[in-house]
């Protein structure tokens, strides 16, 4: 198999397409589907696999000798799948030619933080017409506004986790998402 995916050409894009459609084809549902963002550490023990670098993981719940992979999940009431897949290659990689020669990487792939990645693959759902309802993310990406804010510029219902002292902007001015989660509970909001 390893030989299989490392001499064979083929079109790792065109194959994740293939496969999205095939999803979305038995589980899709434009007014109950989610894409969930989320990531994942695979901790390693070398250096020289692509984008490994010391990072904080929750696969380990500390920093470690890891690649990070940004997912994008597609999930309804028939099921669900991953559709989409993104290597999260650190700055001190895509500053590197040289590395990033020796891992395989293309010459035209720079650096993108997480939440640029998680956009890029929202934007190919999108592109294809992929059904859905509403985009959900944990507060890796929920405090990311520039993510926030292209969600809220394309009219794309989201609920993600943010930190309790972040600014929400609400109908009636601007407060905390601690402030405005208690008047919620407490039936004054």
């Amino acid at each position: 198999m390893q030989r299989l995916l490392n001499a064979s050409r083929w079109d790792e894009g065109g194959a994740r397409d293939d496969l999205r459609a095939v999803i979305v084809d038995a589980i899709g549902d434009k007014e109950n589907a989610i894409l969930v963002v989320d990531e994942t550490g695979f901790l390693k023990k070398g250096k020289k696999s692509a984008g490994v670098a010391r990072m904080y993981t929750g696969t380990a719940g500390k920093t470690e000798n890891c690649q990070i992979g940004v997912f994008l999940a597609y999930t309804s009431p028939a099921g669900h799948a991953l559709i989409d897949r993104e290597l999260y290659l650190p700055a001190a990689w895509t500053s590197d030619p040289d590395r990033c020669a020796a891992a395989g990487i293309p010459d035209h792939v720079g650096f993108s933080t997480k939440y640029q990645l998680a956009q890029q693959m929202i934007e190919r759902a999108r592109a294809v017409g992929t059904p859905f309802a509403w985009v959900t993310a944990d507060e890796v990406y929920g405090q990311a506004e520039p993510l926030r804010d292209y969600l809220e510029r394309e009219r794309i219902n989201y609920v993600m986790a943010v930190r309790r002292t972040e600014k929400v902007a609400m109908t009636t001015g601007a407060s905390t998402a601690e402030t405005v989660i208690g008047a919620t509970l407490n039936g004054t909001e």
